[in-house]
């Protein structure tokens, strides 16, 4: 799965570059395909359906014997779990709370690994996109978040997380930086020149 091209990333590391210019701040994205695979949903879902449906079928119309009962069990069971392994499907059985929350971990993982807990004047910031839950969030370090509360960025994350619905992720990050940079200018301007972190976006496919 392609997310971005490589022209459309290199807008989005340019578009780094310029505002962190302007701030103390060292400003890391990251774009993920998905946040999980959520191999067991239809698993699960298809377990369900071929335990429950085909009963209840048969309780109302009594036309299957206990052997032929599990046989159509069965062929529920593989035929919705083929059908739910299906993208498109899969992430709508998995209850919104459940993919925010797997989101949600990937994101502080990245956070992490990326060492933007770990810069000099602890201003790092991370803006993170999981495609397959229309899911962003924005995470600050101690040095951002001492001058600007974390209510700061609840706009700007929902204007973002429309334009994924939409499919306008790269203008989605590209109107992301241009924001936070502003506020990042007024409240943690550059006091000299420094580039710890990558600027690229970083592909999680």
């Amino acid at each position: 799965m392609k997310l971005l091209t490589e022209s459309e990333q290199q807008q989005v590391a340019a578009a780094i570059q310029r505002i962190e210019r302007d701030t103390d701040a060292e400003l890391v994205t990251v774009l993920a395909a998905q946040a999980d695979d959520y191999a067991y949903i239809p698993l699960l879902w298809a377990g369900l359906i071929a335990l429950l449906l085909p009963g209840s079928v048969n309780i109302v119309g009594g036309w299957l014997n206990a052997g032929n009962l599990l046989l159509v069990q069965w062929a529920t069971f593989i035929s919705c779990g083929l059908l739910f392994r299906v993208p498109a499907i899969t992430t709508r059985l998995i209850p919104r709370s459940v993919r925010y929350w797997r989101a949600s971990n990937l994101a502080r993982r990245q956070f992490i690994e990326l060492n933007l807990h770990n810069t000099e004047a602890e201003s790092g910031m991370l803006i993170f996109v999981s495609e397959a839950e229309r899911y962003v969030e924005i995470l600050v370090d101690r040095g951002i978040s001492s001058r600007l509360d974390d209510s700061t960025w609840q706009a700007i994350v929902e204007t973002f997380t429309n334009q994924v619905k939409r499919g306008e992720t790269l203008q989605g990050f590209l109107t992301c930086i241009e924001t936070c940079g502003v506020l990042l200018k007024e409240h943690l301007p550059a006091t000299h020149e420094r580039n710890e972190l990558p600027n690229r976006l970083v592909i999680l496919s």
